[in-house]
This record gives structure tokens, sequence and C-alpha cells, in this order.
């Protein structure tokens, strides 16, 4: 079995947290971060967290149960903060004794935080500043993700490099802080453990993955893309509360502007309050993203890529992805 001294030494503190054998976590990603690739990644040594998305506690329920019947290693599970049914989905994690509940999408509510530790879980939040890094750990998260603009999906509008100089000087020393956005070799992943980070959270180099549902087409687009046609997208209406999302230029690019001016417009006629725009901006995404994922549609559904995509060229299972990247990390940190 091959070992990684130098990288296990500085991971240690994310894997004593996370419970795996290395501090690799897969980012949730909609509808691709499913029972198979969460359970592929978590048996290959990483930390697989289940996309719950829009899911109902029903399906989130047997989401969980799948996992578990092909994993006996940890993973943790992905909650959206603005789900109407957050707590009923912490239950449903309370119910499967899920170790780590991660908390994405925004603040998390008042309380949500307490529900989920009352079962022993450790909770793990997003932070896209150092102001509200620590503002979260004083609320009781157990860990950060911060997570640059570099990522596919929802993004925030710093640069990874720039999160990490500014976070990890001043809290990696007293708090568990993984680095994410942009990760593709683990040459990076060195760098910001030598920085302090406990660990790294990569999406787009898994999402290819032998294992990952994801439909041929989306994948081959993935083989396809480069760094620069990665694009974020862009905010019509500065009054819709719209999160950009980092995906492959296509079609659904410029349906999604489309969509905003439609979703502007019933703001304007007042048919539809901030909330119900927000909402309907969210199930555009879900279902275009849907569109890419599982039909293959990637010239108008939403190929959500992080910029590292360019370092995606084939598929292979996920243990495999795992070794690369370590014994990259391994080799930087020995030099």
């Amino acid at each position: 079995m091959t070992t990684y001294p130098h990288t296990a030494a500085l991971m240690k503190r994310g894997t004593d947290f996370l419970g795996c054998e290395t501090a690799i976590m897969c980012g949730a990603m909609s509808w691709v971060s499913e029972r198979n690739l969460v359970a592929a990644i978590s048996n290959a040594g990483g930390f697989g967290v289940i996309a719950c998305g829009a899911m109902t506690p029903d399906i989130l329920d047997r989401e969980i149960a799948a996992t578990k019947a092909l994993t006996t290693k940890p993973f943790g599970v992905n909650l959206i903060t603005m789900h109407p049914g957050l707590f009923d989905l912490i239950a449903v994690c309370r119910k499967h004794g899920v170790t780590h509940v991660v908390l994405a999408g925004g603040i998390p509510p008042k309380g949500s935080v307490e529900a989920i530790k009352e079962s022993g879980a450790k909770v793990i939040c997003f932070a896209p500043t150092l102001a509200l890094a620590k503002k979260l750990l004083r609320s009781g998260a157990d860990a950060m993700v911060i997570e640059g603009m570099e990522a596919g999906g929802h993004i925030g509008p710093v640069s990874t490099s720039v999160l990490a100089q500014e976070i990890l000087p001043e809290l990696a020393a007293d708090h568990l802080i993984f680095v994410a956005g942009g990760i593709g070799r683990g040459e990076a992943i060195a760098s910001y453990l030598e920085m302090g980070a406990a660990g790294v959270q990569l999406g787009t180099r898994f999402a290819c993955a032998t294992e990952s549902i994801a439909h041929p087409a989306f994948k081959k687009a993935f083989f396809r893309a480069s760094a620069r046609e990665a694009v974020a997208s862009v905010q019509v209406d500065p009054r819709l509360p719209v999160i950009p999302v980092r995906a492959l230029k296509n079609k659904g690019t410029e349906e999604f502007t489309a969509k905003q001016r439609e979703v502007a417009a019933l703001l304007d006629a007042g048919e539809v309050d901030m909330g119900e725009a927000q909402l309907q901006i969210e199930h555009f995404w879900a279902g275009a993203l849907r569109r890419a994922v599982i039909d293959g549609d990637v010239e108008n559904g939403s190929v959500m890529a992080g910029q590292s995509v360019g370092m995606v060229t084939k598929e292979e299972p996920a243990a495999d992805i795992i070794a690369e990247l370590m014994s990259q990390c391994e080799a930087a940190l020995a030099r």
C-alpha cells in the first residue's frame, strides 16, 4: 500500500475530523454527487458528500440509505440553507447517524446549527470572507470551507489564492479550514496544506469519474473544455439576488440571462416577491443542470464546471484520481 508521510502529517487534523484516510472532500454537485460517486470517493479514502439540493426529505432518506449500502466509510450531506424543508432534512440526517453536515448557499438559519449538533454530528460551513468565517465559527461551526471564484456552480467574487492568504494565516492555527475552488493537481493541495489548511475540497476533478452517473455527453464536454470556457453568469438586474454560477458557455447561458429578465418583469408587475423570485432562479438552475447531467443536453442545459476543467481529460476511477492527487502532493512536499 502506498503511503504519503509528508501529506498525511499535514492532513492529520483534517483526517481526524472527517474520519477518513485523506482530507480530500468531494464538493457537492447536484445530480452528480449521489450514492455511486459519494460511496466510491469514501471507499477510496476520501470524503464523499451527498448533494441534497432540492431533494425532499423522503428522497434524501432513500439516498442516504442507498449510500450506506455501498460504503461503511464516513460521508457527509450538503444541505442548502434556503431549502424550505431544511429542518426536516436535518432530521433525516440525524435518523441515519450522518456524521457531518455541510450547510451551503447562505447564512445558516437560526437554530439549524444547533439542530445538527444535537445528534453529535459535525457542522461544516462556507465562508466567502474572514469576518463571516469568524462569525460562523463563533456560532458553532466545527469547520469551514473557503471556496474561491474558480470553482464550478455557485461562486463568490474572490479567488481561492486571495481567500487562502486572507483567512488561513488568521484562523488555520486554531480552526479547521478546507480550501476549495480551482484545485486540479496535488501541487496546489500541497501549497494550501503548507499554509495551514486542514484539507481541500474538489468537485470538477471528480465530476467525470468512472463512478459518476453524469451522461457521457456531459463528460465529453468536460474533456473538450479549457479553463477559459468555464465562465461566470452575469447579473442582469441588481435587484435580483442572483449568485453567479460558473459553467461551460453554451445556449443555456443565454437562456439564464433571458430568465432573469422574465423574473425581473414579474417583480416589476408585483406578481412575485423577492423570495419567490430567488426560488424561481434556483429552480431554473436545478432544471438546467439536470438536463445536462442526466439527459446529456449540453447545449441547452447547465454544464456547471470550475476553471480546473481543463485538467479533466479522461474518465478514471475515483480511487485513481485520489491516488494521483496524493502522489503529486507528496512529491511536492518532499522536495
